[in-house]
């Protein structure tokens, strides 16, 4: 309260040692946060809970503002972050569940790991066929030695055409930017986002 915060995004690391995936954590968070300051607006960035959709479903209940789930990729190059290539599925489809329970869904993907524009196209599309609204498009940055280095820096023009054609399948608001992140503008993306259902 004496931060006079008007918006909150709260995420974790990936709780996959707990049997809910830490969902319970996010739900008592949100609750706490929005007890503590009547008013404040929150977005949840989450794992995907290994697709348990009673996880999902009680963060839902919590009533966060925004679900933000990041694709973080292409679905080709999962396994080249040490991810199994299935769970490019199991992330759109919480999202979609997500959307259907009636959150405002947000995702996001980080370029330069060697996908092509064909790719990332379809990646939007696969967001957007899942209901996702809000969406964050920003540099990859090898974080250490022990981490697969980066393939491309795109430029603030090739970022700039993402966005117009992300904008032009249909997302509510898009951020796309070399140092663009999930947390990015993410109030002004809410507002803009919540504003359009409400005008619908």
């Amino acid at each position: 309260m004496a931060l006079g915060l008007e918006y909150a995004v709260i995420t974790s690391v990936t709780r996959d040692d707990l049997p809910d995936g830490g969902a319970s954590v996010f739900a008592e968070t949100i609750r706490v946060v929005k007890a503590k300051k009547p008013g404040i607006r929150a977005e949840v960035l989450i794992p995907d809970f290994e697709g348990d959709e009673n996880a999902l479903a009680s963060v839902l209940k919590a009533r966060p503002d925004v679900l933000n789930h990041n694709l973080e990729t292409t679905e080709s190059r999962y396994p080249h972050i040490n991810r199994p290539r299935e769970n490019y599925g199991r992330s759109l489809a919480v999202l979609r569940r997500a959307r259907e329970l009636g959150a405002l869904t947000k995702s996001g993907l980080m370029l330069g790991l060697g996908e092509d524009e064909a790719e990332v196209n379809k990646t939007l599309t696969d967001l957007r066929d899942a209901g996702c609204e809000l969406l964050t498009i920003g540099q990859y940055l090898q974080p250490s030695t022990d981490h697969v280095p980066v393939m491309k820096y795109y430029s603030p023009r090739e970022f700039k055409n993402f966005e117009d054609h992300a904008r032009a399948l249909g997302f509510a608001d898009v951020a796309a930017g070399p140092l663009v992140r999930s947390s990015y503008q993410a109030q002004r993306m809410f507002q803009g986002a919540f504003k359009s259902r409400c005008d619908t």
